[in-house]
């Protein structure tokens, strides 16, 4: 009927009913009233329904759209790709699956072919009234969500191409994760203010002209806020601090992290007081922290024996065979015994005894503190382990004890090793050893008598 009706006016125009020949204006209204005619007839529902129910209902079909299209790329992302990657024999590939390039890469179908498609839906044809506006708020959306994905992808990019670098180059590498932050830095601020842009229908070029004049002015008024929320950010992101992490910062602040503010981060020491720390202190001075070690399989301990140097001397044969009969040094006085004896096959009697090789009373103190050590339920044998001298000083000759306990609780690590000291302080006069020690009042007493 419409199209019949039509057709009347336009035979009307071209008869000579119309002496003035046809008009443009009238003719192109009458096309448009036909398109408009024609989109009405294509609308889903009935006629006589509100038009905005009509596009609320395009909107609905647009999301299921894109949900169906998304559970499609995840398909083949998680069945088809990722598989054929994990298969593969090069391992640099599975870097792009570790670093999330393949999944930020397949939210973008989606967001692309929604925005194409949006204007083919019956309610959202241009003549219809409205249908413009939404068409463009959607499409502005959907650019702004593509311009996020991308810029994630791109970001997961970076990432799994240092990682390769970093895997090729070995571990004498330069490192450059300083310059791939600032261009992940660069690259995501770009897109946010682009995806900002986009979605509210402006161009991205006169926003970031806009931040760029007022960042001088937001650098001097909010200073100290800026260089807080980046150092917030350098610690988070490099995962320097935690809540409950026990560190200790250099000027008195020794305990656990109860709480992380932009500006602030408070410490509660093991007496119970609190420290309160700038954050940008924990980025920019050094401090310790004592996580990995809670988390580990061990303690350290490294503590030494000071003793005095006068008290060395070498052992007589006598000693050599008692200590020879002990359980934990049977082997070592056995094979040096044997060392001993092809070293000095040449010596004689007459020999002076500083060139014949014998054993001494510290380094059997020494071997019998390792092996002991390496006998101890409480040591963890599998960390490292060592009993060193170290160079003798104004305090005597340090015998230090370098061990890891196989707890990392507090109260029993320091049982472990007081446990430890107490007996190597007692075994230490078992080798004709004394330890080192300052005057005392009672020694001075007992030297002026």
């Amino acid at each position: 009927m419409i199209a019949g009706r039509m057709m009347s006016q336009l035979t009307t125009l071209f008869s000579g009913q119309n002496p003035g020949g046809p008009n443009p204006a009238v003719i192109a209204r009458l096309l448009q009233d036909e398109d408009l005619a024609t989109a009405k007839q294509n609308l889903w529902l009935p006629e006589g329904t509100e038009l905005w129910i009509e596009q609320t209902l395009d909107i609905v079909a647009l999301l299921v759209v894109i949900v169906l299209v998304s559970w499609a790329t995840r398909a083949l992302r998680k069945l088809v790709i990722v598989p054929l990657i994990k298969r593969s024999k090069n391992t640099l590939d599975d870097v792009f699956v570790d670093k999330a390039f393949f999944r930020w890469i397949s939210y973008l179908p989606p967001t692309l072919i929604a925005a194409a498609t949006v204007s083919q839906f019956p309610g959202m044809h241009p003549l219809l009234p409205n249908s413009e506006a939404i068409v463009q708020a959607v499409r502005q959306v959907l650019t702004a969500m593509t311009t996020i994905s991308g810029t994630l992808a791109i970001g997961a990019l970076i990432d799994a191409s240092h990682e390769i670098y970093t895997r090729k180059s070995g571990p004498k590498q330069r490192p450059i994760k300083g310059y791939v932050s600032l261009i992940k830095i660069f690259i995501y601020v770009l897109g946010t203010v682009a995806a900002v842009a986009w979605a509210f229908g402006k161009d991205p070029s006169g926003l970031l002209a806009g931040i760029a004049t007022m960042t001088a002015v937001l650098m001097l008024i909010f200073k100290d806020t800026i260089l807080s929320l980046v150092a917030s950010i350098t610690l988070t992101q490099n995962d320097m601090v935690r809540l409950g992490d026990w560190i200790e910062v250099p000027g008195g602040a020794d305990g656990d992290v109860v709480d992380m503010a932009l500006h602030t981060v408070k410490i509660q020491n093991f007496d119970c007081t609190i420290s309160t720390v700038p954050t940008i202190n924990l980025v920019n001075k050094p401090f310790k922290n004592w996580r990995n070690m809670s988390e580990g399989a061990g303690r350290r301990i490294k503590r030494s024996l000071y003793l005095d140097g006068s008290s060395v001397r070498f052992l007589s044969q006598e000693e050599v065979d008692r200590f020879g009969t002990m359980a934990v040094l049977k082997d070592y006085i056995a094979g040096k015994k044997t060392a001993l004896a092809d070293s000095n096959k040449a010596a004689k009697a007459s020999t002076p005894p500083l060139e014949v090789r014998r054993l001494t009373n510290i380094g059997t103190f020494r071997a019998y503190v390792y092996q002991w050590l390496r006998q101890h339920p409480n040591i963890h044998q599998d960390m490292t382990l060592l009993v060193r001298q170290m160079p003798p000083g104004p305090q005597g000759l340090p015998l230090e004890i370098y061990a890891f306990t196989n707890t990392t609780a507090w109260g029993p690590y320091e049982e472990i090793m007081a446990d430890l000291f107490d007996f190597l302080l007692a075994s230490v006069h078992e080798f004709d050893l004394e330890l080192f020690q300052n005057p005392t009042g009672e020694d001075v007493r007992t030297m002026g008598s």
